[in-house]
């Protein structure tokens, strides 16, 4: 039990990516997630697939999971990393499609593969965490971002809720859903670039990055990873990792 595992959805690109690659030191195995494969992620098993479609990536990762030792690792993580962001709007304009595809990326397909990978590893003697990538939009409600508010909302109750569930088991699942500060990904510049008469909180987005105050993918992912591997990881089921 001298391995670890890391399991990473949205791992092609963006802060996933970053993680991913972190991730990749001897003694960890890394399975990535994503619609496309990474070629920085070489030493990685990567999945394709299309989280808007989560039933059978959780049905695969829970045959993956229950196929191994119980004993082959002396921890796994889940990190539900993976979110889709629509074009800012009124929730009227938003296409029912991209609506859906939002909600079941960002919020039921993270239920479903925690779901699996409880469900895969309960008998496992090692340490397990479910780590669901949040945002200040979870706890803060902006206009013209209904549906990601939504997603990162639920994620933070759900980690609440699941946080009580394990509690009650022996050797039970750490989760926390940990909002990863302000980062310089696609979602900033589509909502920097966005109208104003459609967002009105356009100019706040790019001020953030006219002044410097985003972090990099790759820093935010530093941060993110150093939460993961505290001791007191899920003391506290909701966080910010600037706290």
């Amino acid at each position: 039990m001298s391995s670890h595992l890391f399991i990473v959805t949205g791992s092609s690109r963006g802060m996933g990516a970053a993680m991913a690659a972190q991730l990749l030191q001897a003694g960890h195995t890394v399975l990535g997630i994503a619609r496309a494969a990474h070629p920085n992620l070489a030493g990685a098993e990567q999945w394709q697939a299309d989280l808007a479609d989560p039933l059978p990536v959780a049905a695969r990762l829970e045959a993956w999971l229950a196929a191994m030792p119980a004993d082959r690792f002396a921890s796994a993580s889940l990190i539900n990393n993976a979110a889709l962001l629509n074009a800012p709007g009124p929730l009227e304009a938003e296409a029912p499609e991209a609506l859906s595809a939002a909600v079941r990326v960002g919020l039921e397909a993270p239920l479903l593969l925690s779901a699996a990978f409880l469900r895969a590893t309960r008998g496992w003697p090692g340490q397990r965490k479910l780590l669901h990538i949040s945002s200040g939009l979870g706890r803060r409600a902006m206009a013209g971002s209904g549906s990601y508010c939504a997603v990162k909302a639920g994620l933070d109750h759900f980690s609440r809720s699941l946080a009580l569930d394990e509690a009650l088991r022996p050797n039970g699942a750490r989760t926390v859903s940990l909002a990863p500060g302000v980062i310089d990904t696609d979602m900033q510049r589509q909502l920097r670039g966005s109208d104003p008469a459609s967002f009105p909180e356009q100019a706040r987005f790019a001020n953030l990055a006219a002044t410097g105050a985003l972090d990099s993918p790759e820093t935010a992912a530093a941060k993110v990873l150093a939460y993961l591997a505290r001791p007191d990881f899920g003391n506290a089921p909701v966080a910010d990792v600037r706290e």
